[in-house]
């Protein structure tokens, strides 16, 4: 008996001691217990953590709006740039030609000359005087003496025309130097505006791998509710009622060609088939509808004419900021349809979401 009354006292002291352990401060016992479970605030990438403030995504926005503006500047240069290249190519290809015959006629003269100054000098080189003391018939002396004077008659015209193509030649050869140094300038200015291009991408496409998906979801609401403001306001104006434009045979064949694009991705530079740049979608609508406009926005906006935009109609290009650098096709009831920026496609939009600068008709019926 008192050996079970010491037995159950030893496991009442253990258990006293343990409490005691337990409950000293500064005793860990954490290698002995299961790693707790993580609480929302200790993982960057739970979903309750802690978003930037509005106002810092909206300065992400608008310095991704500076870029891709920036890129969409480049793109233009770029894209007149491979315009010009192409043209001065051709007008160099066609001077080269031009040379190539003048240098053949030249030496079909250069023949004419030589045969001449031969038969000259098979005749003696003697002057007329001389040819008739000798010859004694004077029909005979008369009929060389025009044969002579047509001869020098037609060696004067020899002699001038070699010289007017000698000068042509001259004239070529330093036009196709001129063309070949502006080709190259040219060459210059595309890849500077490539090189721009690819920065500024880059450079957009660094700052949206910092943001969380989240982020990356709530800045593309930012941008959309952007663009429904700015489309809120140009309806309010109350525009849309005066709009009543219908468009051409051409214009609805534009529109049909630029909405068939929908979906497929804007990629600087592209005219398609399978991806876009802003005006290469409108270059490709409007020749598609037998009517080819300029390749750039900016050259749109300056050769085509222009519109007052009560007049608008579906077909018509609008164009966007103030150096023109985005335009989108009018397809009506206050709609575009366009390629916006690198990693969006081709889309509808509200004609009001950006700042318009006017409009241009590329058909003038």
């Amino acid at each position: 008996m008192e050996r079970g009354r010491r037995t159950v006292l030893a496991a009442a002291v253990t258990v006293v001691c343990a409490v005691t352990l337990l409950g000293a401060p500064g005793t860990a016992f954490a290698s002995a217990l299961p790693d707790p479970a993580p609480t929302p605030s200790s993982s960057p990438s739970s979903p309750s953590a802690t978003l930037p403030p509005d106002e810092d995504l909206e300065a992400v926005r608008v310095k991704l709006d500076e870029l891709y503006h920036d890129a969409a500047v480049a793109t233009d240069a770029y894209n007149s740039a491979k315009e010009k290249t192409r043209k001065q190519s051709a007008e160099i290809a066609e001077l080269n030609r031009d040379i190539t015959e003048k240098q053949r006629k030249l030496d079909e003269l250069k023949e004419r000359a030589g045969a001449a100054a031969r038969a000259q000098y098979r005749m003696g080189g003697l002057p007329p005087e001389a040819q008739l003391m000798f010859g004694g018939d004077p029909q005979v002396f008369l009929d060389g003496a025009g044969r002579v004077l047509q001869g020098e008659r037609a060696t004067k015209a020899l002699i001038e025309e070699t010289a007017r193509i000698q000068q042509d030649l001259k004239q070529y050869a330093e036009d196709a130097a001129d063309h070949l140094r502006k080709l190259e300038a040219t060459r210059k200015a595309k890849a500077t505006a490539k090189k721009r291009i690819e920065q500024r991408i880059k450079e957009a496409e660094r700052l949206e791998a910092t943001l969380e998906k989240r982020q990356r979801e709530r800045l593309a609401e930012l941008e959309r509710q952007a663009a429904d403001q700015a489309q809120t306001a140009w309806l309010d104006t109350g525009i849309l009622e005066e709009i009543e434009g219908k468009a051409s045979e051409a214009g609805r064949k534009a529109v049909e060609f630029a909405t068939a694009q929908l979906g497929k991705p804007y990629e600087w530079g592209a005219q398609g088939p399978k991806s876009y740049d802003c005006s290469g979608l409108t270059s490709q609508a409007w020749a598609a509808a037998g009517r080819p406009v300029p390749r750039t926005s900016q050259e749109q906006w300056k050769r085509l004419r222009h519109v007052d935009i009560r007049g608008m109609r579906p077909g018509d290009l609008i164009i966007y900021n103030g150096d023109a650098s985005h335009v989108a096709m009018y397809v009506g009831d206050g709609t575009i349809v366009h390629a916006p920026r690198p990693g969006r496609t081709v889309t509808l939009a509200g004609a009001g979401s950006m700042p318009i600068l006017g409009v241009v008709r590329p058909d003038q019926g």
